[in-house]
């Protein structure tokens, strides 16, 4: 394979750059050549064969910067295959009263994947990834954010630390890799 691919990202508190890494990892070791680089480092994507674009969530929504960025590449996107993801928190939301298999947070994948409905208005991704991401308060920029986190753990909404599925991203790279190849 001789596609070269870029993988490209934002995120605030650096948990959906792990993520990025993971899926381009992926893809080189399927044979792509693939660069993987914060969004606002690619002004061009003519070098690229396909692109494949992430953020972290904020507020039920991608980071502003990153829909800006997809909004100022949507006419070069559309001409080629597109996959998008997202890192969240809300997939790792603990689960006590779900049913018996169900994991942290998956009974809110069907809302969170409406968190893509700008992307998808804009550009039809060949595929869509929903992560859950992690929790370092410390990495919170704001006080208000920070506070709000605070309490959730208290509550017992989410608990600390990383809680990112690499075997469910590298599952996610591997199926979309064939979407990147069309």
């Amino acid at each position: 394979m001789n596609k070269k691919i870029l993988v490209t990202y934002t995120s605030r508190t650096g948990w959906t750059v792990g993520v990025a890494e993971a899926i381009a990892s992926s893809l080189t070791e399927s044979g792509f050549r693939v660069d993987a680089l914060p969004m606002s480092d690619v002004k061009y994507l003519s070098a690229y064969d396909a692109v494949v674009a992430g953020s972290g969530i904020n507020g039920a929504a991608w980071r502003p910067e990153a829909i800006e960025w997809v909004r100022a590449h949507q006419a070069e996107l559309k001409r080629k295959p597109f996959a998008a993801f997202l890192v969240c928190m809300t997939l790792a939301t603990l689960a006590p009263g779900a049913s018996a298999g169900v994991k942290n947070g998956e009974q809110y994948r069907g809302h969170v994947a409406t968190w893509l409905d700008p992307i998808r208005a804009l550009v039809r991704p060949v595929s869509e990834g929903l992560f859950a991401g992690g929790l370092d308060i410390r990495k919170v920029p704001t006080f208000k954010d920070r506070l709000g986190f605070r309490l959730s753990v208290l509550f017992g909404v989410w608990k600390e630390g990383d809680h990112r599925d690499w075997n469910a991203i590298r599952k996610w790279a591997m199926e979309t890799k064939t979407g990147l190849t069309l």
